[in-house]
Order: structure tokens, then C-alpha cells, then sequence
């Protein structure tokens, strides 16, 4: 029996929910495929920056790294970053941040470290205390080696170094000033531990609030708000409940049968269907008939679904968008689901416009760290996915050259949210966050 045949047969079963036993149908996530090593086009390092040449006044705002030019990278900076990354693709034995981040510690401890505050202005020692960053990542290997040299690099008296955490105590002040959080969607209890953090003075990127709330539903609202152009979207009641969930009682809230052909007319065909909270490209679809799209939501388990228009692309863009004002727009080609050096890809007023809508999203959001897609149809960028907190880094998929970018440009935000935290700035960067606390947000006695 065809696809469309199975989805027809399956129509009536769309408007009412499963019963409570019914399982779980998440997905065993995809493994990311590794991609066969780049070689560095040195040509192609000038391009990572030649787009802002093009554009109105620096649309993607240089690095301020002082072993860059003004322009951002340069050719002979692309070697030496090239061998870096050759190296970071072999894993190393063992632990591989070994070796670094004590390396990193004594080196700044030595140079920043307590015991050099003998002075006796008060003003003078607190500055010269070393900024802590903490680091928090799963099994990526290529980022974190280079993201926390890079930051020793900068001998700005900051030292980053892996964060550990064993039973926090509740009432326990976080060591560090700066925690930047790459896997807290997947390990729940960092997560806690970072809202915790928050509420005791440390910075954390990306907001772990904000967070914890967004999803696609709310982000596609937000974008047409901020008169981002966005696709059509619609969120659909849950397929399946957890056990315990009886649909007469539970459910009173909830309209059915779904109104489907309003659905599709609404969004138009093809469509896609996607999970809410998800990202990666992971649980979605692309629906060519009502039919196909009932088939997919009636096998999304207990994910909340939404279903856009899709937007037949001309050109695909990813960005990822660092401090919420460094903007990287690089060609990526979906279909091979890969990045493309070439600096030419866009003309002035097009970058110029997907930079701005990359920096009001992000600041709404209040990210610092994220990738944002923008399909662009009839000369419009539609924003169709920007809520991805833990952007993709690794040396195989962004390439050398953007990866020197955005280890760059990472370590560049780090040291300076660890010092403004460590001199008594923002002890968030979330203001209406801290509101929310009754302004008890503070340094916590450290």
C-alpha cells in the first residue's frame, strides 16, 4: 500500500488523541555524518569578511581580536588556523581537553591570579582578579580545545576551563562568572544548575530561561511581531499523552475534529510538519498533500507538531549570530545539508537585510550564541528557523575557515561578559529575567 493510501486509511484517527498507553515514538536522534575533511581555500579566508566590503555601513561587525585586522581574517592567518584544525580533527587520546585547561588555569592564575592582589586599592585588586568562564559541552571535540586557548590567547585576564559540577547546594554561589552552556538540551540537571547560577550573579549564555520557554510556535510569532518575514505557521494538539491523560476529562480545552482542510488551505501545499522543541532537522517533514500530513502527525508520538508553509528557496542562508551583534551569513545547501565557502552569495541589500533581521531576532531573544536559517523566495528572506541556542561548531561541518570564526568571535564574547561580570556589570543579560526575581539577582557573596 502506497504512502498516500496508508495516510488516507489513517485520516479519521487524526481528530481524536491516542490513548494513554500509547508509547512514545521519539526517534533515535540522526548520528551527524562526518564529512570529509575540508582543505582551506586561502583565498576564501578574505570572503568570510568580503561580504561586509559590499555592504552598508559593517554589517557583520569585525573581529576585535588584536592578531586580526580590521577586516577579520586574513590569508596568512588561514595556514596556521588550518593545521589548528587538522590537528582538532584527530580525536586524542584519552580526555581531549586534557592538558589544556590546566595549561590555560596556570597561565592566567599566574599572571592574574589571587595572590598577586597586594595592592592596597581596593579598587585596583578587585579588577585584577582572573574572570572565570565555565564551559559546558557534551561530546563535541573540535569547539572546546580551541574555544578555551583561544580565550587564553587573549591574556586578558580571564581563564575558561571546563565547568564540574557535583550536588550543587541550593544556596551555593556559582564559581564562575561566565558559564556558556552547549548541552543543557540534553543534560537536564545543568539546566537547573544554570537557572540556579543566574539567580546567584553569573552571566549565562544563552539564557537558560529564555530557553527553557521557547519553541517554534512562539518563535514564528515572535518574527512576524518584529516584522521578520516568516512562514505561515500553525501548532497542532499533541498525537499521543502521556499515561494518565484521559482525552473526555483531560482534554475539555481542546477543539475536535481538527478542522484539516483549513490547515492546509491556510498554509498551502507543499507543507512542513516539525516539532516544536526540536532542531537538527530532526522529526521533520515535507508534505506534498493533506493526506501525507495526517500521516506524519499521526506517527508524532507525544511531540508538539507545527505545520508551516514551505518556501520554495532560490537561495538557503545560515547564519550564526555571536553577542547578538556578530553576524556570519554563510551559503548552506540543505539538501546535502552542508555549508558553502562563497563570499559572494549575496548581494549588498540582501545581506544588509538578513544581518539586520539576524540581530532583531537574537536581541529579542535575547541569545548569544545561535544559527538562524533564512530561505530566501523572490528576493525576501524568510526567517524559518532561528531558535537554536547550542549552534552546530565543529571543524567538519562549519569548515576551517568559519570555524576559525566562530572560536574567534566566541572567545572574543566570552572575555568580555566574564569581565563585565567579574567588575560588577550586568549580572545578567536579561534584565526583565532579574525583574522577574524581585531583584534579588545579584553577585551572591562572591
Amino acid at each position: 500500500m502506497s504512502d498516500k493510501k496508508k495516510g488516507a486509511k489513517k485520516t479519521g484517527d487524526a481528530t481524536a488523541p491516542a490513548t494513554p498507553a500509547a508509547r512514545d515514538r521519539r526517534k533515535t536522534p540522526r548520528k551527524t555524518a562526518a564529512e570529509s575533511r575540508a582543505s582551506v581555500d586561502a583565498s576564501a579566508a578574505e570572503a568570510v569578511v568580503a561580504l561586509t566590503t559590499d555592504m552598508p555601513p559593517a554589517p557583520i561587525a569585525a573581529p576585535s581580536h588584536d592578531t586580526r585586522d580590521s577586516a577579520g581574517l586574513e590569508p596568512a592567518q588561514v595556514a596556521p588556523m588550518a593545521h589548528a584544525a587538522h590537528d582538532a580533527i584527530t580525536p586524542p587520546h584519552g580526555d581531549p581537553l586534557a592538558g589544556v585547561v590546566p595549561t590555560t588555569r596556570t597561565v592566567a592564575e599566574e599572571t592574574y591570579g589571587e595572590s598577586t592582589l597586594t595592592t592596597d586599592a581596593p579598587a585596583v585588586s578587585r579588577n585584577t582578579r582572573t574572570a572565570r568562564v565555565g564551559l559546558f559541552v557534551g561530546r563535541e571535540w573540535s569547539f572546546p580545545p580551541a574555544f578555551l586557548q583561544a580565550v587564553e590567547r587573549r591574556d586578558a585576564g580571564v581563564t575558561a576551563e571546563l565547568a564540574k559540577i557535583g550536588a550543587p547546594k541550593f544556596e551555593e554561589p556559582s564559581p564562575y562568572d561566565l558559564c556558556i552552556d552547549r548541552i543543557s538540551h540534553e543534560v537536564p540537571v545543568y539546566r537547573s544548575y544554570l537557572k540556579q547560577a543566574a539567580l546567584t550573579g553569573t552571566t549565562v549564555v544563552n539564557n537558560p530561561f529564555m530557553w527553557t520557554a521557547d519553541d517554534k510556535f512562539f518563535g514564528a510569532s515572535l518574527a512576524h511581531a518584529l516584522g521578520v518575514a516568516s512562514p505561515k505557521t500553525v501548532v497542532l494538539p499533541n498525537r499521543e499523552y502521556v499515561p494518565g491523560i484521559v482525552p473526555s476529562e483531560s482534554l475539555r480545552n481542546m477543539e475536535y475534529p481538527l478542522d484539516w482542510q483549513g490547515i492546509a488551505d491556510y498554509v498551502g501545499m507543499p507543507c512542513v510538519l516539525k516539532d516544536a522543541h526540536g532542531g537538527g532537522w530532526k522529526e521533520v517533514y515535507i508534505c506534498h498533500s493533506l493526506q501525507e500530513l495526517i500521516h506524519h502527525y499521526n506517527h508524532s508520538g507525544l511531540l508538539t507538531m507545527i505545520v508551516q508553509e514551505f518556501i520554495e528557496f532560490e537561495h538557503f542562508v545560515r547564519c550564526l549570530v555571536i553577542g547578538r551583534e556578530e553576524v556570519l551569513p554563510m551559503k548552506y545547501d540543505p539538501k546535502n545539508r552542508k555549508y558553502v565557502v562563497d563570499h559572494a552569495h549575496l548581494t549588498a541589500e540582501l545581506g544588509t537585510r538578513i544581518v539586520g533581521d539576524a540581530r532583531k531576532l537574537c536581541r529579542a531573544l535575547g541569545y548569544d550564541m545561535n544559527s538562524m536559517e533564512f530561505a530566501i523566495r523572490g528576493g525576501v528572506p524568510y526567517a524559518i528557523d532561528f531558535m537554536n541556542p547550542a549552534p552546530d561548531m565543529d571543524v567538519n561541518s562549519l569548515t576551517p575557515t568559519y570555524f576559525e570564526w566562530a572560536v574567534e568571535t566566541m572567545a572574543d564574547m566570552a572575555v568580555r561578559l566574564a569581565t563585565e561580570a567579574r567588575d560588577g556589570g550586568r549580572a545578567t543579560r536579561e534584565p526583565s529575567w532579574g525583574t522577574l526575581f524581585g531583584g534579588v539577582v545579584g553577585r551572591g557573596g562572591r
